[in-house]
């Protein structure tokens, strides 16, 4: 499943792809497959990117608000 919130995200806040992997202790092309709908995103990943972007879980999966 594809969850464009996440790569918007990045984006409005101009950060790489590379720089949002380092944060989550990741690999680039792994972050790049989560972006792509490639390989699930763990729960674990879900909320340290919710952290980062001080936004909500349903937000990153496309099912509400900021």
């Amino acid at each position: 499943m594809k969850f464009e919130n996440i790569r918007n995200l990045r984006e409005d806040n101009d950060k790489t792809q590379k720089e949002v992997a380092a944060y989550l202790y990741i690999k680039q092309t792994t972050y790049s497959k989560y972006e792509l709908g490639k390989i699930n995103v763990p729960i674990d990943v879900f909320i340290k990117l919710a952290d980062y972007y001080t936004v909500s879980i349903d937000y990153l999966v496309g099912r509400g608000k900021k």
